[in-house]
């Protein structure tokens, strides 16, 4: 059965990921910026929803192309991480000739202690997303989102395809960027373990907003569209 992963910025999220029968969560802030890491008392809380918490780990927007100072850090957050109860934690280093930074993904695999761990969409800006999938297998890499390369993974189905065939089982196969609901059956046939939606949707701000404090409206997660991704993969 693929499973269903909800990409959710507070405990309040997590909680409405596991009420609509999602399958786990991918914990982060800062989700307009492609997500960054959250901090240990955000991660506590929704550790305490009872859902399998998996932390996104990256210090800041931008590229993949990590400094020895900024993987130490990352690594640190992993430690703290695990501390606090997640069940996996979702990385990802690039080296600057567009290769994957081995050496920084074997240390942040290493500060995981065992829990999964997910290679994210640094993948994505390789020039062939499925070559590397058997490597990161040996790297001891669980699991590995992407949108087979294309800006929306419904366009990145063949690519999807060969990176089910080339993992061959070692690593699960995770399909996101862009998902709806109408994307889900197609991305399914492609053969991927599972389906990875931020179902979100923006609220008006109860108090005032203007300079300094950011628009009128924030983003939260919606139990409908997280019910039908669930239906949708289970269909």
């Amino acid at each position: 059965m693929p499973a269903v992963e909800i990409a959710v910025q507070d405990a309040h999220g997590a909680a409405v990921a596991a009420e609509g029968g999602a399958d786990r969560v991918e914990l982060c802030t800062a989700l307009l910026v492609g997500g960054l890491t959250p901090s240990i008392a955000l991660a506590e809380a929704a550790v305490g929803t009872g859902i399998g918490v998996h932390a996104l780990v990256r210090p800041r927007a931008g590229g993949f192309v990590y400094t020895a100072s900024e993987v130490s850090v990352m690594v640190r957050d992993i430690e703290a991480l695990v501390d606090v109860g997640v069940a996996g934690v979702v990385i990802g280093a690039l080296r600057a000739d567009r290769t994957l930074d081995r050496h920084a993904i074997r240390a942040l695999v290493r500060a995981a202690e065992g829990r999964e761990v997910t290679v994210h969409r640094c993948v994505d800006v390789l020039d062939d997303p499925a070559s590397v999938v058997a490597e990161l297998a040996d790297l001891g890499v669980a699991r590995v989102l992407t949108s087979g390369g294309a800006p929306r993974a419904v366009d990145g189905t063949g690519t999807l395809a060969a990176m089910v065939e080339r993992s061959a089982g070692r690593v699960e196969v995770m399909a996101g960027g862009g998902v709806r609901i109408e994307d889900i059956p197609a991305l399914l046939a492609a053969g991927v373990g599972s389906i990875h939606l931020s179902a979100r949707t923006s609220v008006a701000d109860a108090g005032p907003a203007g300079p300094g404090g950011g628009p009128a409206t924030y983003e939260v997660t919606d139990a409908g569209l997280v019910a039908a991704a669930v239906a949708a993969a289970r269909a």
